[in-house]
């Protein structure tokens, strides 16, 4: 209902629905983000920008309207599968939702993002970047959590092929996994989870044998997801081979074979997933089915490994998205809602939980983007990065999922009862939110695999040192003093790392270690992203929020000896929720209180 006139002094007067918050559907999701902005400009070259902003911000419109609105839909309509045809044939398939037919639309054949990094897109001369790739990822995951997953594992099955892969499979499968032609793309996959092993993937029991001719298949893999994919890669152990991870080989089976017979394996249900509703995951039986050795055999894990950082870091981005998206989400109920005769928008309290909000998504977009560039640099040869890359990863990947599921739930609780009605995003995004704490490896694997491995065998932890105190080196414009605070607590950090990966007893801290990690290397880098915006004349409010990690997340005061009284954060809230630009002279002043 629309607002009704006050006799008295002509000023619109809500009622009714004129009470309800708002979101920000039908807002452009590029247009509105200053921040990623900023670091587009930090990280792409000239060229780069030039080129691709155009490209994010239609991207960004197709987020906040389209995309949005087909994956409401998607999310309320389920994939169907579907066993035999109306002629009683075995003729399985899954039926979709027609919005999800558009967003693999717009995702794989408008904007080609699973074929990103091997072909040209969008006109790019060459493949594009890890941070113009992942800059995409992030503006479509604002809408679309489900439908991400497919384009990147066909992204990465396509790479192991590329890799490993004879020419043969190359020409057969690979190319057609980077195709931009709907008649002719195969969308991939890659199914490791079984009963036995999820974690411990070195339990599965897949079995391969040899016939003379082919190798087939044999057995179950319990948690597929784009189960009808046209080819997927997973790990089988060749029949007399060790237990373990050491018998296990990769291998890349097609749903259909050459003749264009179907393979002989088929899909026994599909999963009743609490979240990402809209991408199919099922269970998968193999019975005999053809598949093609990928590398060597006994390699399999070595083959697997290649594709977890990037995969990894996928997840980071993906996080800092949706937690953009509850951000927003947040902003926008905020600054239309009024309680107790004001807008919500003032009220301390609210201001304080949309600012935890905004802390934790500018963490894991400043490390995110971060890990897109180290990639680069690894992809360009450098030995440094490839050590950075490798503790950066587990790391990123644990901590922002898990901050994910509290922005969604922050998100929800500050929308109020609205935030549990299906009508309204949130509820969507805390499901989904719970999806990626699993992939890739939980909370638990990826702290193992950052402290145990990249700690403990490889001495990541030390070419991380290295990288953050050039970071603060670096940014001359923050205050000498805080950047040597930065430096010690980032120290401290690395050591407590190190001292738990190599303790016997250790390991019950390393969830606590992984995170500490990260917050040293998310102060750090807002430090130094405010330091290279001020140079640019921009906008120095990242270093508040470097402040505010520190304060609250790196080394933060017992809550029973806080002041009571106005710090220095209330002037920083006010700054950071008016989205008015700061200073540099302004952000060491008061982060100096």
């Amino acid at each position: 209902m629309k607002a009704i006139e006050n006799s008295k002094n002509d000023e619109a007067v809500a009622y009714g629905s004129d009470h309800v918050g708002g979101d920000c559907r039908g807002e452009n999701f590029f247009t509105i983000d200053p921040s990623f902005q900023a670091l587009l400009k930090l990280y792409l070259s000239e060229d780069e920008q030039k080129h691709f902003w155009p490209h994010f911000e239609r991207l960004g419109d197709l987020a906040g309207g389209t995309l949005d609105e087909c994956a409401d839909l998607c999310d309320k309509h389920p994939p169907v599968l579907h066993d035999r045809d109306r002629f009683g044939r075995d003729r399985q398939w899954i039926e979709y939702h027609p919005a999800y037919r558009e967003m693999e639309r717009i995702g794989f054949y408008q904007y080609g993002l699973h074929a990103a990094p091997h072909r040209p897109i969008l006109g790019w001369p060459t493949p594009v970047s890890p941070l113009v790739k992942f800059g995409l990822h992030y503006i479509f995951s604002q809408a679309e959590f489900g439908l991400m997953c497919p384009i990147g594992v066909t992204e990465l099955a396509a790479m192991l092929v590329f890799r490993y892969g004879s020419p043969q499979l190359i020409e057969q499968y690979g190319n057609k996994m980077v195709s931009l032609d709907p008649k002719e793309l195969l969308q991939g996959a890659q199914f490791m989870t079984e009963k036995a092993g999820g974690s411990d993937v070195g339990a599965n029991e897949l079995m391969a044998r040899f016939d003379g001719s082919d190798w087939r298949l044999h057995g179950e893999k319990w948690f597929c997801s784009n189960p009808d994919c046209g080819a997927a890669v997973l790990l089988a152990r060749v029949e007399g081979d060790p237990d373990g991870t050491k018998g296990l080989t990769a291998f890349l089976v097609p749903k259909d074979l050459p003749d264009g017979s179907r393979n002989d394996y088929r899909i026994a249900r599909l999963k009743n997933k609490m979240g990402s509703k809209s991408l199919a995951s099922g269970e998968i039986i193999y019975e005999g089915a053809v598949a093609y050795m990928l590398g060597k055999q006994g390699q399999g894990i070595k083959i697997l490994l290649d594709q977890v950082n990037l995969s990894r870091l996928s997840h980071g981005v993906r996080a800092a998205a949706t937690m953009r998206r509850a951000l927003n989400e947040s902003l926008a109920f905020a600054g239309s809602r009024r309680l107790f005769g004001k807008p919500a928008l003032d009220q301390p309290l609210m201001r304080r939980q949309l600012v935890q909000l905004l802390v934790w998504t500018e963490q894991a977009l400043s490390t995110s983007f971060y890990g897109g560039d180290v990639l680069q640099r690894e992809e360009q040869g450098c030995e440094k990065a490839k050590l950075i890359t490798r503790i950066i990863t587990p790391t990123i990947k644990m901590r922002s999922n898990r901050d994910n599921v509290k922005a969604a739930t922050k998100a929800l609780e500050i929308r109020g009862g609205n935030g549990v009605i299906e009508d309204w995003t949130n509820s969507r995004l805390l499901r989904d939110s719970f999806v990626p704490v699993n992939w890739e490896g939980t909370s638990v694997i990826n702290a193992i695999d950052a402290l145990r491995r990249a700690v403990g065998k490889c001495g990541a932890h030390l070419a991380l040192r290295d990288e953050l105190h050039r970071l603060t080196a670096e940014a001359t414009l923050v205050s000498q003093d805080y950047r040597d605070r930065l430096d010690t607590l980032s120290d401290q950090a690395i050591d407590f790392a190190a001292k738990v990966a190599g303790s016997d007893v250790g390991e019950a801290l390393y969830r606590q270690a992984t995170s500490m990690l990260y917050h040293a290397l998310s102060a750090t880098l807002l430090a130094w992203e405010a330091d290279r915006s001020a140079r640019d004349g921009s906008d120095a409010r990242r270093l508040l929020i470097s402040r505010m990690v520190v304060d609250h997340r790196l080394d933060p005061a017992p809550v029973m000896a806080q002041d009571a009284a106005a710090t220095w954060e209330d002037e920083a809230i006010d700054i950071l929720l008016s989205r008015q630009p700061m200073s540099m002279e302004e952000a060491n002043a008061l982060i100096s209180r």
